[in-house]
């Protein structure tokens, strides 16, 4: 009889920190391991982690009722095309959320989130689609977060800040708090550096870096 299959898509190092979680989570639901896979076109082995790996279409062709996967896939763009893909495929969004992530009042969070350990979503907090938050990132208060946006590990976003949709913020990154009515906003497509300190705007596509951040020089 066939049943629900849920996916990992990508087999590369964001999808195996990713399985342990999915794995975890489908338990507490009383769905057995085999029921989940990775989704990985380009993956060399059969089996990563001791799951399986299958291509795309072969996805789609498996006997199941229905079929969930969530993007461990880091370019934000890749991650969009894939979602809008499975879509059209009546692919399901699924989001994985550690069990020591903590989730406070009133957190509005879009389809297809990956919630790694130690993540914290303060309140009154807007989410978009597809989000990734990395180990020990938070979002505080009364923050608007876009879609397919990206946390590296360690993000400290305190409260009202505006993120746009495909911004990218790097390991260790801090960005300054706003104020009620007059958030920082973090533009779309931007990028923070590794370990930067954000105390104001950052326009759209801009890539900052350094304490206090500023834009990067182009050779």
């Amino acid at each position: 009889m066939s049943s629900v299959l849920y996916a990992v898509y990508g087999a590369s190092g964001c999808g195996r920190g990713v399985m342990p979680l999915a794995r975890e989570q489908l338990r507490h639901q009383g769905i057995p391991a085999d029921r989940l896979v990775f989704v990985d076109d380009n993956a060399e082995a059969a089996r990563v982690n001791g799951h399986r790996v299958m291509r795309y279409a072969a996805f789609l062709a498996a006997e199941a009722t229905e079929r969930y996967a969530v993007f461990a896939i880091a370019n934000s763009a890749i991650r969009e095309r894939l979602a809008a893909q499975c879509r059209a495929d009546g692919v399901h969004p699924w989001t994985v959320s550690a069990a020591s992530v903590v989730v406070m009042d009133e957190v509005l969070l879009g389809d297809g989130a990956i919630l790694c350990p130690f993540v914290t979503l303060a309140s009154n907090t807007r989410i978009g689609r597809h989000f990734h938050a990395n180990l020990y990132s938070y979002v505080e208060h009364d923050c608007a977060i876009g879609d397919y946006v990206t946390f590296a590990p360690g993000v400290k976003c305190n409260g009202n800040i505006v993120i746009e949709d495909h911004a990218y913020i790097g390991t260790g990154a801090i960005i300054k708090q706003g104020r009620p009515g007059q958030p920082l906003v973090i533009g779309r497509g931007a990028v923070i550096g590794m370990g930067a300190i954000v105390t104001k705007d950052v326009p759209p596509g801009v890539t900052v870096v350094g304490n206090p951040a500023k834009r990067m020089n182009k050779e």
